[in-house]
């Protein structure tokens, strides 16, 4: 029983030491998520994104005219984030990018290195079978004091 106790007790305090020094990044020039997560979560100098998509936060209506549009779209709302952070692009150090289809990968290229300079992030490209809202692209990033 004592082993049990100790355990529980272990395990609680753990988990308050997480909650205590995490901070919520939400920012107001960001579309709201669409869903139960933060846009972001910083602790200890790192910062967490959620994955984003072409949502424009001024209309609340996605912004998929062309891919790149969608991309630029996406691109921007990360920038906000990392803005209420109190980072910038060259802070990130991991990107995940999601899309429809493999055939905007030259475009997702494109848009994604004018927001970036080197050394660029580690980063994947993944396709998917679909995306909230019927967006073509979805990126989520990891960035470090």
């Amino acid at each position: 029983m004592r082993k049990i106790s100790l355990l529980v007790i272990a395990v609680l305090m753990g988990t308050i030491g997480i909650a205590q020094d995490l901070q919520v990044i939400a920012p107001p020039t960001a579309p709201r998520p669409i869903g139960p997560y933060s846009h972001a979560l910083m602790k200890g100098g790192m910062l967490f994104v959620s994955g984003q998509i072409a949502i424009d936060p001024r209309t609340g209506k996605a912004d998929t005219a062309t891919i790149e549009n969608e991309i630029n779209r996406v691109m921007l709302n990360i920038g906000a984030i990392l803005k209420e952070a109190g980072l910038e692009w060259s802070n990130v150090i991991k990107a995940t990018i999601y899309t429809t289809d493999l055939k905007h990968f030259d475009a997702i290229n494109q848009v994604y290195s004018t927001y970036l300079k080197m050394p660029y992030p580690a980063r994947e490209t993944v396709q998917v079978a679909a995306l909230p809202k019927k967006m073509h692209v979805e990126i989520s990033v990891t960035a470090m004091k």
